[in-house]
């Protein structure tokens, strides 16, 4: 029974549990997108599109050059095998479990009714309209639902009341989402939209948490309490008792971590059953910046001596990395952070910068630009250009038989 676990083996184990361990498939298509999802358990959905939108980046880390019209079509075309719903945080999860947030939706709502405060009660016959609008026509993006109240009202995101209205019904589970289109999300009720077992599937609230975090410990291999339950972001006390129910069970195990600590004492960590052990992993992938190996940034932290912060919402001025900075794995580290760029218009992949992680040593440059040609042709670009910001820039350039371009002024 393994009692402790290296933090170079812990560090492999979370990469074969997220998939890095297999070799890429000569030619991936929705065979091994299904199941990398199912392996995933969920694909965080996010509209940034500088480089490309988040959904489609775990597959790319994962399988490399994929058709997207494959994953579009599974998980947003006609009778797709996914659901949307707000897990992680809006994510596209498969269809089997959406009724184990049922539970999540009656508490939103819940708390909604209660707050006076609430956009919902001074637009009750928006709502009303709302479904009835839905429950005429079919399902519809909120950009065709035409009503006088769907005017934009302020900056923030530019919502109408329409639009406000249909997302409340979303987090309610009452309106469900379609697929999409251009990637705009369309709406239909519930009943429109999903099979009759799903729709009335019941699964109370502490089944339902205690098979998200089973899953979550499948999908991360290995981690603590408040890794396991940032997965699906649940509540810690209703993770704690969950986790101690699969303890009892035998699907997790109890383990060491020798460095994994708060406050100077050992935090207590837990291994899947069923993780791979593996002694080495053999991979070269860019990863989004919510992929479930880097969204929670304590276990980034704590995994990888990765500290990481997004910077899109930080002021240019005050930007460190770059705008959409991703992190670079080679092998089982994370050895630097790359800003990019589809210049869609004159067909190249912009590196924006390029900075290595201190310590990550030298020798895995050719591996990176190998990536970035791989990742310019998956977006159907025709070449790649780096610019001179950042301490790995040259040495990238100069792997792809180029020159840094200089910043533009100002």
């Amino acid at each position: 029974m393994v009692q402790s676990v290296s933090p170079a083996q812990a560090r492999r184990v979370s990469l074969a549990a997220q998939g890095f361990a297999r070799p890429r498939p000569a030619s991936p298509g929705t065979r091994q997108l299904n199941l990398t999802i199912e392996r995933l358990g969920l694909l965080q959905v996010d509209s940034v599109n500088v480089f490309e939108r988040s959904h489609y980046l775990p597959m790319f880390a994962r399988l490399g050059a994929y058709n997207k019209a494959d994953l579009d079509k599974l998980t947003f075309g006609r009778h797709a095998k996914y659901a949307e719903a707000w897990a992680h945080v809006a994510s596209i999860i498969p269809l089997d479990s959406w009724p184990l947030w049922r539970w999540a939706m009656a508490q939103r709502r819940a708390r909604h009714e209660a707050d006076p405060k609430n956009w919902i009660h001074a637009n009750r016959p928006m709502l009303d309209w709302l479904r009835a609008e839905l429950a005429a026509k079919g399902p519809l993006p909120a950009s065709k639902i035409e009503h006088d109240a769907n005017k934009s009202k302020g900056s923030w995101w530019g919502w109408s009341d329409v639009k406000y209205g249909l997302e409340y019904l979303f987090f309610w589970g009452e309106v469900v989402s379609a697929g999409r289109k251009n990637f705009e999300r369309i709406y239909g009720l519930a009943e429109q939209v999903l099979p009759s077992d799903i729709l009335n599937a019941e699964v109370p609230k502490d089944e339902a948490i205690r098979e998200l975090m089973r899953r979550a410990s499948r999908s991360h291999g290995i981690g603590t309490l408040n890794d396991l339950a940032d997965y699906y972001r649940l509540r810690i006390d209703d993770a704690k008792a969950a986790l101690q129910q699969l303890t009892d069970e035998g699907e997790v195990l109890p383990v060491a971590v020798p460095g994994w600590e708060r406050a100077g004492k050992p935090l207590p960590v837990f291994l899947h059953r069923d993780a791979a052990l593996p002694r080495r992993i053999d991979a070269a992938a860019l990863l989004s910046p919510f992929d479930p190996v880097v969204w929670e940034r304590d276990r980034a932290l704590r995994l990888f001596n990765f500290h990481y912060r997004i910077e899109i919402y930080t002021p240019p001025p005050k930007r460190v990395f770059g705008y959409y900075t991703l992190p670079v794995l080679i092998d089982d580290r994370l050895v630097g952070r790359i800003d990019l760029k589809s210049d869609r218009q004159n067909r190249v992949l912009r590196v924006q910068s390029a900075w290595r992680e201190e310590g990550s040593g030298t020798g895995f440059e050719p591996r990176i630009a190998t990536l970035l040609r791989e990742t310019a042709a998956w977006q159907g670009l025709e070449g790649v250009e780096v610019m001179n910001r950042g301490d790995l820039a040259t040495a990238v350039a100069a792997e792809l038989g180029q020159s840094v371009l200089p910043l533009p002024r100002g």
